[in-house]
């Protein structure tokens, strides 16, 4: 039980910091980069809406009216944050949210970690977890699907999640063959489940039309990736060196 404690106060400590910090981190690099490309989306939205209507006003001004009434309603009844502090807070929920649940996870491997061992993480250690993170979950899967900033067109979700799903799971698997079996046929097999996902391909569409500029994509992916190396070396640092404190804590009166 007393490990079980450390496990959860070290991550939900860890994962509320890291989230705050990233929270910051994002106001000065994926945001604006964010807010700028919607600017283009709607003005996207606004020009094809146009081009679709004035046939239809030239047909039936009046119907025309009537209807783009009701589609006018339909589309603001869509809720979205407001900009400012609400659309911060739920994005800051977000963060925490999303660190605490991995936070969970890397305590967990450090309570196996040390149990097996009999020895506390270091903060170095946890740092290469972390790391090893962000390959699994943001280089791995980044390669064939790249962060996308609104208003560029995508393939289906689906069939994108599949395959982003499909890549991480690969990726940490082969991973832990190469570190933990160290033989040449796992390293192989290692090797194998690294690439083999790219091998497939990830989903994508044949032609892609979008007024986003291609410089803003290419800063929105550098700025992501940033953020999230940002994000897993604070993350797997921080949950070690405060799991190792907890778990010696509460080691006496196990």
């Amino acid at each position: 039980m007393s490990t079980f404690r450390s496990i959860v106060f070290s991550s939900v400590i860890a994962g509320f910091i890291v989230g705050l910090i990233v929270t910051a981190v994002q106001q000065f690099g994926t945001v604006p980069l964010i807010l700028k490309a919607e600017v283009f989306e709607k003005a996207a939205e606004t020009h094809q809406h146009d081009a679709a209507t004035a046939p239809q006003a030239a047909a039936a001004g009046h119907d025309h009216a009537g209807h783009s009434h009701a589609d006018h309603d339909h589309g603001a009844g869509a809720w979205e944050p407001r900009e400012g502090l609400e659309r911060n807070a739920y994005t800051a929920a977000a963060n925490v949210l999303t660190a605490i649940g991995f936070a969970l996870l890397l305590a967990g491997f450090f309570a196996v970690r040390s149990g097996a061992t009999g020895e506390s993480i270091s903060w170095h250690e946890g740092l290469m977890w972390g790391l090893a993170g962000f390959a699994v979950f943001t280089i791995a899967p980044g390669f064939g699907l790249p962060p996308e900033l609104p208003g560029v067109p995508s393939a289906p979700l689906l069939s994108r999640q599949i395959w982003w799903l499909a890549a991480v799971l690969a990726t940490a698997a082969g991973l832990a063959m190469i570190v933990f079996r160290r033989s040449v046929p796992a390293a192989i097999a290692g090797v194998i489940l690294l690439t083999l996902p790219h091998l497939i391909g990830a989903p994508e569409l044949e032609h892609v039309e979008t007024n986003v500029p291609t410089s803003l994509s290419h800063q929105f992916m550098v700025a992501v990736t940033v953020t999230s190396l940002v994000f897993w070396s604070l993350l797997g640092s921080l949950t070690s060196a405060i799991f190792a404190r907890f778990d010696r804590g509460a080691g006496p009166s196990a």
